[in-house]
């Protein structure tokens, strides 16, 4: 029996996973979580097979998890799924130490098959993704925002959601001073001059997090 972790933090996401989940006879939810330190939380808990991890939850989320996770148990097979179709983030998701990568919209089967291969000791990179990823490293250019640390990226993606300076640093638990200092160089790396440029670079890119 396959045992998963679900850490979303909507709760009809995990209800319509833990449905898909019901459907199979070999995959069970051994637990859930719905924020970043919650998953730290569980996987000290209980034993799990597999983590199925949503990229944007409250507190630490997105690869600074993935990499807590990966320090917490290395081997940890890691499924992401994630709104995200945007073949960079899936790449820093990668990097970060997950297995695999798959979208939201993807069908249950597909789902299911990466849950599967994951715990078997393979990997799963969502096929809609797969063909931008490859062009993305043969053509050896890539968009201005691969430049950006992995904490200034996520603190574009939460400043073009709407988050406030103050409220991002509550999220990272750093403070506003350092988020501002973030701010002001990933403007500089982007060459963008305010706010409204940033929202339709990200807009352009699909980095907006919901």
């Amino acid at each position: 029996m396959i045992r998963i972790l679900i850490a979303d933090d909507h709760a009809i996401v995990r209800g319509g996973l833990r449905q898909i989940i019901a459907t199979t006879s070999d995959i069970m939810v051994a637990a859930e979580a719905a924020q970043g330190t919650e998953v730290i939380d569980r996987l000290r808990s209980c034993v799990v097979d597999l983590l199925l991890l949503d990229m944007t939850m409250p507190g630490i989320s997105g690869v600074d998890l993935i990499r807590r996770v990966r320090v917490e148990q290395p081997s940890l097979p890691v499924l992401v799924l994630s709104i995200h179709d945007e073949a960079q983030v899936a790449s820093r998701a990668l990097r970060a130490g997950a297995t695999g990568y798959l979208t939201k919209d993807s069908d249950p089967d597909v789902l299911l098959a990466a849950i599967r291969k994951l715990t078997e000791g393979g990997r799963f990179i969502d096929p809609k993704l797969v063909d931008a990823m490859v062009f993305e490293t043969q053509r050896g250019d890539v968009p201005p925002h691969e430049v950006l640390s992995d904490r200034e990226f996520q603190v574009l993606q939460m400043l073009a959601a709407g988050g406030s300076i103050n409220e991002i640093a509550d999220a990272c638990s750093l403070s506003a001073k350092t988020i501002s200092t973030y701010k002001t160089r990933l403007m500089q790396k982007l060459g963008l001059s305010n706010n409204v440029e940033m929202i339709r670079y990200s807009v352009r890119h699909g980095l907006i997090v919901e």
